[in-house]
């Protein structure tokens, strides 16, 4: 019976997590459609050209505010799933509304990866400046960015903190266009961590119904094998009994048989 009630949590436990799982990828899908929305809208619009080139000043330590007006958005345009391969190369658009009164002037993009839950830093990814780039008020602009997370990361999941650096009226400010979780995967790797949870746990609940269903079949095998016993031997009657019945008809008659 307890093997039983194990089995019926883990079933349950089983469909509880296909069902939060596919609401997590239906309201991650949702809000990349929302985003992919206003990136579509600022592609209208033509992206921003100016010289872009690789940075290698570190930006971790930048620590400013968003202007007010000042929106951004981020879709990844390849990679709905956002799983990143490790080494390879991962682009991303980034979609800037300048709703203020004055001109945005785009100075940097960089980004960084950490550990999910502690925010510590694992990889700091390549940081893309631009010389020219300007965004016009009640204007808005694409920016893309490419990054690789290094072959050497194991794979799992990870948090990507992406910020844009950009200057209004010559004071620096900055949006974090991005964060959230990305799923990094081995070269070559097709199995996410979703897909081995669920294997795993579908392993486990067949593994203990075989084990209740070999109980079940034990307890009915012993059940088979119980016999009635019948005796079978000469009729014995309790001296209380033959008191109780003197003088009745059952004692007379019985006399009568041994006179005979």
């Amino acid at each position: 019976m307890a093997k039983f009630r194990v089995f019926v949590f883990l079933a349950v436990l089983l469909f509880a997590s296909s069902f939060l799982l596919q609401v997590a990828r239906c309201q991650s899908d949702s809000e990349s459609d929302t985003d992919a929305d206003l990136v579509a809208e600022t592609v209208e619009e033509g992206r921003v050209s100016g010289a872009v080139g690789d940075d290698s000043q570190n930006f971790e330590g930048w620590n400013f505010s968003p202007a007010s007006g000042v929106e951004t958005v981020c879709v990844f345009p390849k990679n709905p799933s956002k799983l990143v391969v490790a080494g390879e190369e991962t682009e991303v658009l980034i979609g800037m509304k300048n709703e203020g009164e004055q001109n945005v002037k785009v100075l940097a993009i960089h980004a960084s990866i950490h550990l999910p839950y502690h925010h510590m830093l694992v990889q700091n990814l390549s940081a893309m400046s631009f010389n020219n780039a300007s965004v016009p008020a009640s204007v808005q602009a694409t920016f893309p960015y490419t990054f690789a997370v290094s072959k050497y990361l194991q794979a799992g999941t990870f948090d990507l903190v992406g910020m844009i650096v950009y200057e209004v009226d010559q004071l620096p400010y900055q949006n974090i266009f991005y964060n959230g979780t990305i799923e990094v995967t081995e070269a070559g790797g097709l199995v996410s961590v979703e897909t081995l949870f669920l294997i795993s746990l579908g392993f486990a609940l067949f593994v203990l119904f075989g084990l209740w269903v070999r109980g079940q079949m034990q307890n009915l095998s012993k059940k088979t094998k119980k016999v009635a016993k019948v005796e079978i031997g000469t009729k014995t009657v309790d001296a209380s009994m033959d008191e109780w019945l003197q003088g009745t008809a059952y004692t007379q008659s019985n006399k009568s048989k041994k006179k005979k």
